[in-house]
């Protein structure tokens, strides 16, 4: 069989001039879209974000990513998504699955290919990188992530702030993504490692609204949604 080609593309945080040359010319040119969408809504910000890229005839198609701890749930949206890629490839298309920043970090991209690798271990894939939040978030700051022999950890703070307690003395530059749930938390952990002081927030990075956020203190308000704080040395 021959099958079409899949593109797992990263459109970065929100500008579409973030966009590399190389995915707005395969996007310019494969037969289907697939987004990720919450299965709450059909609406997919990285679709918005590439839409000028796209040809007037693409078709688009939005997969369900339930936002669930479920194993069983995950597994089976995972499952059923990696399906309905396939179909498209059997049908020879060439397809682009699009995610927000990079295709291989923190991206749902990750589970799409390690399914689809466990149904059709030599279906070809391309991945096209994409700018990182946390890369356009150091920028709007102009903050350094790192220099001469520093080290940077990137971790979640989806579950809290327990990452940042482990991980806080044992490395330079901190990057704590997704923090919108567990803000508290995560600015007490922060000052508990002596880290907040030097911390930056940025939220709505190269979207509307952007915001660069100095001087956090514990119990401060929740940030927007598309948040993370950066933390480095004293310099």
């Amino acid at each position: 069989m021959n099958y079409g080609t899949l593109y797992g593309i990263g459109v970065g945080p929100g500008d579409p001039e973030f966009l590399t040359l190389k995915a707005v010319r395969v996007l310019g040119g494969v037969d289907r879209i697939f987004a990720a969408a919450s299965s709450k809504n059909t609406y997919s910000v990285s679709y918005d974000i590439v839409r000028p890229h796209l040809k007037a005839d693409v078709a688009v198609q939005t997969l369900d990513f339930p936002m669930t701890k479920d194993r069983e749930v995950l597994q089976a949206a995972w499952t059923q998504n990696a399906e309905a890629v396939l179909d498209a490839m059997k049908r020879g298309e060439n397809v682009a699955f699009l995610t927000l920043g990079d295709p291989l970090t923190y991206s749902t991209f990750g589970y799409l290919l390690r399914t689809l690798r466990e149904m059709v271990p030599n279906a070809p894939v391309e991945i096209i990188p994409g700018i990182t939040s946390y890369n356009a978030a150091a920028a709007a700051a102009q903050t350094v992530l790192v220099e001469a022999e520093e080290s940077l950890t990137i971790v979640s703070g989806a579950k809290g702030g327990d990452r940042v307690r482990t991980i806080a003395d044992c490395t330079d530059s901190l990057v704590v993504l997704k923090t919108y749930r567990q803000f508290g938390d995560i600015t007490t952990a922060l000052s508990e490692s002596l880290r907040l002081k030097e911390a930056v927030l940025i939220s709505n990075c190269s979207m509307e609204g952007e915001c660069v956020v100095r001087n956090l203190e514990p119990g401060m308000p929740a940030p927007k949604y598309f948040s993370l704080i950066i933390s480095t040395p004293r310099r």
